[in-house]
């Protein structure tokens, strides 16, 4: 498992790619990027490209984690 670069959500842009979404979750680009496609996953698509806003990521990410906090 790659380690995040991130510290807090405060350091993240306000819309992610798929690079950012993997280096947040610490998994592979690929895997990252599947997430995207994965339905559910609150993908906003501007032509070809897809990105995610950081508002719905966090909420995705705490409903995914049943609202686990950190320690």
């Amino acid at each position: 498992m790659k380690i995040s670069n991130c510290k807090s959500y405060d350091d993240l842009p306000l819309f992610l790619n798929a690079s950012m979404v993997s280096q947040v979750l610490g998994v592979s680009p690929s895997s990252g990027y599947e997430l995207m496609h994965t339905p559910g996953f609150p993908v906003l698509r501007i032509g070809s490209r897809m990105v995610v806003p950081k508002e719905k990521f966090i909420r995705w990410v705490e409903q995914n984690t049943a609202g686990a906090e950190e320690t």
